[in-house]
């Protein structure tokens, strides 16, 4: 009897358990069809290995896993939940199966009464505690009409074990799975906004980087309106203005492509040309800062997959604390420097600011931790998830005073050639 509850209550629990491992790296939250899917798969299992002490009578936390449906899935969740339920229950057969429709045509216009009060009310906690009570004590009553020898005869399993199975059960997968959730939208909505901020940084910078090539142009557009220059001045002059309004146009392209929102979509990507976009835009964040940026690249191309977006934001960010640490040391730098080491292509970040302590690195990455006074930490949280999704990995080795060294590697695109 403890074995059968113990493993109904880890059917209970692998949604909670699923959503933590598929949505740990992933930069958006759970959808319907996950919870269609992974509540249909916990429904079939807790089904197949039922508890039971007679043939044709099983026990599982079919109802909790409906409740959970509704609840996270809607209401098109819980039809398709309760299509399932009748074809398996069908199929599997027994004395039972009369009182299981039965129990079901009570609890499923319940569990989406529940269902709706829950997404309304503050006191949820008492929802959740009304709903395993329910689920527990509605069966029971169903069979000890229609079964009162059975009810009897196997007294102790009846209110120990179904009870146990479906309150617990459900108390479990419900705040387990909504703290899950909430922390996850937590998560997101700061990355969200240090995301906003560093392009918010780099705005201000950029502002000042575009009006000087404006200020070129519009100096030559004053001198050709005079007129007293030969045919080759004014066309060198005109070459050198197109070309301030081209480096313009790149930067502030590079700029948007940083800041729009984009979809997370896995893709072959270049990577020298990705970081030379980067560092385009980073450049005048640098001179603001008064840090000098000194890039040093291969010639030849290097190939990795993962989104576009979540590059350039991981590289912005590692790029922009490497400033911040060394603005306010004496000629403060960074040097970045990207070099193969077969299967891995690696991009060192290195600057000589104020470095870190040994409590700090072994810190660092971790959710809302941070070094700067007004920082969340989500910035790098984002970029290590980032990297552990594209198969990277980072290591950093810093002292106080000293500056800090990133080393980011990841895998090297197969089938792509310089």
């Amino acid at each position: 009897m403890i074995k059968d509850t113990l493993l109904q209550l880890l059917f209970a629990l692998m949604p909670s358990v699923v959503y933590n491992i598929y949505y740990r790296n992933l930069t958006v939250n759970y959808s319907r069809s996950f919870i269609i899917m992974i509540c249909s798969l916990c429904l079939i299992l807790s089904m197949t290995f039922a508890s039971s002490v007679q043939a044709g009578l099983i026990f599982d936390i079919r109802y909790v896993i409906m409740f959970f449906g509704i609840l996270f899935g809607g209401l098109t969740t819980g039809w398709i939940l309760l299509v399932e339920f009748m074809i398996y229950r069908l199929y599997i057969g027994g004395t039972g199966v009369i009182d299981a429709i039965i129990i079901l045509v009570i609890t499923f216009p319940l569990s989406v009464m529940l269902a709706s009060v829950y997404q309304r009310t503050r006191h949820r906690l008492w929802i959740v505690f009304t709903a395993g009570i329910s689920f527990s004590f509605i069966p029971l009553t169903v069979l000890y009409i229609t079964k009162p020898d059975y009810i009897m005869n196997q007294l102790v399993f009846n209110i120990l074990a179904i009870p146990v199975q479906n309150s617990l059960g459900i108390w479990l997968l419900i705040t387990l799975f909504n703290k899950s959730v909430t922390d996850k939208e937590l998560s997101l909505k700061y990355i969200q906004n240090e995301k906003a901020e560093a392009v918010n940084h780099v705005a201000a910078s950029l502002a000042h980087e575009v009006r000087n090539p404006l200020t070129t142009v519009l100096g030559f557009l004053q001198l050709m309106k005079s007129g007293t220059f030969s045919p080759e001045k004014m066309n060198r002059f005109l070459e050198i203005s197109m070309e301030e309004i081209r480096r313009t146009e790149q930067i502030l392209s590079e700029y948007l492509s940083i800041s729009k929102p984009a979809a997370s979509l896995q893709q072959r990507l270049e990577l020298i040309s990705q970081m030379q976009a980067v560092v385009e835009v980073m450049t005048s964040y640098a001179n603001m800062n008064n840090v000098a940026l000194h890039v040093r690249c291969p010639q030849t191309p290097i190939f990795i997959s993962g989104s576009t977006a979540e590059l350039k934001q991981l590289l912005v960010n590692f790029i922009k604390n490497a400033i911040e640490a060394s603005k306010d040391v004496t000629k403060g730098t960074v040097e970045i420097s990207i070099r193969e080491e077969p299967p891995h292509v690696v991009i060192q970040i290195e600057d000589n600011g104020i470095g870190m302590t040994e409590e700090q690195l072994n810190r660092l990455g971790s959710i809302y931790y941070s070094t700067k006074m007004n920082g969340t930490g989500l910035g790098l949280t984002f970029s290590y998830q980032a990297i552990r999704a594209m198969n990277g990995s980072v290591s950093v080795s810093s002292e106080p005073l000293s500056g800090t060294t990133f080393l980011i590697r990841l895998p090297i695109a197969e089938g792509v050639k310089g």
